[in-house]
C-alpha cells in the first residue's frame, strides 16, 4: 500500500497535553451536572444531567489562536471555564448577546411556548418546564449557571470568578496522568481520561447520578451496562465510590428472570414525566422499552456487564459486599444462559436479534463477543462466589470449563481467527471483529490463540496494513471484511466502513491496544494513538464514539471511549512515550 502523505492537523498537540487550533473548533463539556457545547466564536448550547437542553446563550466570541484542555478553552481575550463543584460556568471576557430557552427537552419531547427572558438588572433568567439557565454580565465576563430548579440555578451563582477558574484548572490538572508523554500521547490521554472522569454525574441533591455514556445521553438520562463497563474501567482506580453506586443503579434494571435492559433511565421528575408519555405512545419507542425505568429492554450482554462491573470491583477493592447484595440476582443470571446452552456444551446461543452491543446486526448462534463475557462472567462467580454458596461457585467453575473447551469446535475457522456469529448448522460470519478480543480479555480461549489472533488483527483491522480498504491508514476497524450477509445489518451498519461494519471505535481500539500489552507484543502505539490522530486532524475537540472516512464521526465526548488511556496508563511501563 502506498503510504498517503499525512494530512494537516486541525488541531495540534502542545507538549504540556492542551491542544490549540488557530480557527475555532466545536468543545464540548461535562460536568458533574452541567453540560453542553461550546462554539468560542459566539455560541453556547446548556444541557442539565437529568433535565435535557435548558437554553441557547450567544456572546461576543472571541479570536483565535485558541487553546484547549478538558471542559476549557482559552486565548488571549478570555475563554471558557466550568466549575465542578456546582452548575456554572464562567466566560472571560464575553459580552452577553442574547439567551433563548429551548422549547423542548429532547428530540422526543413535546414543544412548549417559550416564556419570555425575565431580566434583573445585568442577569436574565430562561424558564423552562424541566430547568432553569441564569446568564449574568459581569465586569469580567458572563457567568452562566443551569438547573432543575431556580434554587439550583441561583446557589450556583454563589461561586466567584476565581473559584470557577481554580475549578477548572484543577480539573485540567487532574485529567493530566502522563505529563512524561510526547504531546501526542500526553493529550491523547488527557482527553481520554477525561471522558471517563466526566462521566461521574450527579441529581440535583449532590447524590450519585450514573455513569453518562457521554454527553449526548442526558435526555432520557440513563446509565448504560455496557458502555458503562468499559468507562469504569479506568474508575476502578480513581473513583471506587462511583463504581460501586453504579452498581446499585444497574442492580434496579435487574429482572427477577435475569433479564436486563441496555440501561436504566436516571432522568429528574419533569423529565420522567414527558418521556413516560413518550414510552407508551411512540410506534417504535413502546415496542423497544417495555417498562418504565427500561432503556431497550431485554439486551443479551447486558446481564454479563453486571456481573463482570462487579467482579472488577472486587478485585480492585477487596470489597465483596455487592456480590454478597445481589447475589440473587447473580444467580438468576447464570440460570438464564444455562438455559440458553442448546447443546450442552457450555455456551449459550443468542436469539436472532439486535439487542449486545452490535445493535445494527441480528448477530445470531455462538457470538464470540458474548462468549467472552460469557466465560468471564463464570469465573467471577467461582472465584468471589464460593463464601456465599460453594455449590453455585463449583457450577460455574464447571460451566466456564466445558464452555472454554467448546469454543474452538464452534467458533475457531481456518485462519486461526474465531468468528462473529453463527452456528455451522445455518450460517457462520466468519469475518474479523475487534469485540471477539472479549474471549482474549477474559481468557477464553489459549495464550497461543491469542498471539495468533491479535497478528491477525494488526494485518487485517488495522487500517495501515490492509490494502483491501480503500481509505488509506486512518484507524483500527472494528471489522472486516464488511458483514457479508445485507439482512443481518440494520440502519448504518447496512454500509461498508460504516459504525458496527467497520468503523473505528476506540473504545475497541483501547481494548486491542491492552491485549497487545498483556501478552507482550510491540507497537501498541498504533492502536491507541492513530485515532487521535484523527480526531485531531478532523478538528474534533474530544473522544469521539467511532468514525470511518466516508461517513464522519458518531458524539463527542464518549465515556467508553476512555479505554485507550487506560490502557496506557496501566501499561505505560511497555510503551514508547517519545
Amino acid at each position: 500500500m502506498t503510504k498517503p502523505r499525512p494530512k494537516p492537523r486541525v488541531l495540534s498537540p502542545l507538549a504540556d497535553g492542551q491542544l490549540v487550533s488557530e480557527k475555532p473548533v466545536l468543545l464540548p463539556f461535562m460536568a458533574p451536572r452541567l453540560q453542553g457545547d461550546c462554539w468560542p466564536d459566539g455560541k453556547i448550547e446548556i444541557s442539565v444531567w437529568g433535565c435535557g437542553k435548558i437554553a441557547n446563550l450567544t456572546f461576543s466570541g472571541w479570536r483565535g489562536p485558541f487553546t484547549y484542555a478538558p471542559n476549557r478553552v482559552e486565548t488571549s481575550g478570555g475563554g471558557l471555564y466550568v466549575a465542578q463543584s456546582a452548575p456554572v460556568l464562567f466566560l472571560k471576557g464575553a459580552k452577553l448577546r442574547t439567551l433563548i430557552p429551548s422549547r423542548r427537552c429532547a428530540w422526543w419531547g413535546s414543544t412548549t411556548k417559550r416564556e419570555p427572558v425575565e431580566r434583573l438588572g445585568e442577569r436574565r433568567i430562561a424558564r423552562t418546564g424541566w430547568g432553569v439557565a441564569i446568564a449574568e454580565q459581569r465586569p469580567a465576563g458572563i457567568f452562566l449557571s443551569a438547573g432543575a430548579s431556580i434554587e439550583e440555578a441561583t446557589r450556583a451563582l454563589d461561586l466567584a470568578q476565581e473559584d470557577v477558574i481554580a475549578e477548572a484548572n484543577a480539573y485540567v490538572a487532574r485529567c493530566d496522568e502522563m505529563p512524561e508523554a510526547s504531546p501526542l500521547m500526553r493529550s491523547m490521554v488527557s482527553q481520554s481520561l477525561h471522558a471517563a472522569l466526566s462521566s461521574i454525574r450527579q441529581d440535583e441533591h449532590g447524590d450519585f447520578g450514573g455513569l453518562a455514556a457521554g454527553q449526548a445521553y442526558s435526555a432520557p438520562a440513563r446509565t448504560y451496562y455496557r458502555d458503562g463497563y468499559w468507562t469504569l474501567q479506568a474508575l476502578l482506580a480513581r473513583a471506587p465510590d462511583a463504581v460501586r453506586s453504579q452498581i446499585e443503579l444497574l442492580a434496579r434494571g435487574i429482572q427477577p428472570d435475569g433479564e436486563a435492559p441496555s440501561g436504566v433511565i436516571l432522568t429528574g421528575p419533569a423529565q420522567a414525566e414527558e418521556w413516560e408519555k413518550v414510552r407508551r405512545s411512540h410506534p417504535q419507542i413502546k415496542e423497544e422499552h417495555l417498562r418504565p425505568g427500561d432503556w431497550w429492554s431485554d439486551h443479551f450482554d447486558s446481564p454479563l456487564f453486571f456481573i463482570l462491573t462487579i467482579g472488577d470491583y472486587i478485585r480492585s477493592t477487596g470489597d465483596n459486599s455487592p456480590l454478597s447484595a445481589h447475589w440473587d440476582k447473580v444467580v438468576a443470571i447464570l440460570d438464564r444462559y444455562c438455559a440458553l446452552d442448546e447443546a450442552g456444551n457450555g455456551l449459550p446461543v443468542k436469539p436472532a436479534h439486535d439487542r449486545d452491543w452490535a445493535d445494527n446486526v441480528y448477530r445470531h448462534g455462538y457470538v464470540s463477543y458474548d462468549i467472552g463475557l460469557w466465560v468471564g462472567a463464570l469465573d467471577v462467580i467461582a472465584a468471589y462466589g464460593e463464601a456465599i454458596d460453594e455449590n453455585i461457585a463449583a457450577r460455574a467453575a464447571a460451566i466456564a470449563k466445558r464452555a472454554r473447551a467448546s469454543i474452538d469446535d464452534v467458533l475457531l475457522q481456518e485462519g486461526g481467527t474465531y468468528a462473529d456469529y453463527g452456528t455451522k448448522q445455518d450460517f457462520v460470519e466468519d469475518h474479523l471483529t475487534l469485540d471477539s478480543l472479549t474471549l482474549l480479555r477474559y481468557r477464553a480461549v489459549s495464550a497461543e490463540s491469542a498471539t495468533r489472533v491479535l497478528a491477525k488483527v494488526a494485518s487485517t483491522l488495522e487500517s495501515r496494513s490492509n490494502s483491501d480498504q480503500p481509505y488509506g491508514d486512518w484507524g483500527v476497524m472494528c471489522a472486516f471484511p464488511p458483514f457479508k450477509r445485507p439482512k443481518d445489518t440494520r440502519s448504518k451498519s447496512a454500509f461498508a466502513y460504516r459504525y458496527h461494519n467497520g468503523s473505528d471505535w476506540p473504545y475497541l481500539s483501547g481494548l486491542y491496544a491492552e491485549q497487545r500489552l498483556v501478552h507482550g507484543l510491540a507497537d501498541a502505539e498504533y492502536p491507541l494513538l492513530r485515532w487521535w490522530e484523527t480526531c485531531l486532524e478532523e478538528g474534533w475537540m474530544g473522544a469521539v464514539e467511532y468514525f470511518a472516512p466516508p461517513w464522519g464521526r458518531g458524539s463527542l465526548l464518549q465515556g467508553w471511549s476512555s479505554m485507550p488511556a487506560m490502557a496506557a496508563l496501566a501499561h505505560k511501563d511497555k510503551l514508547r512515550l517519545r
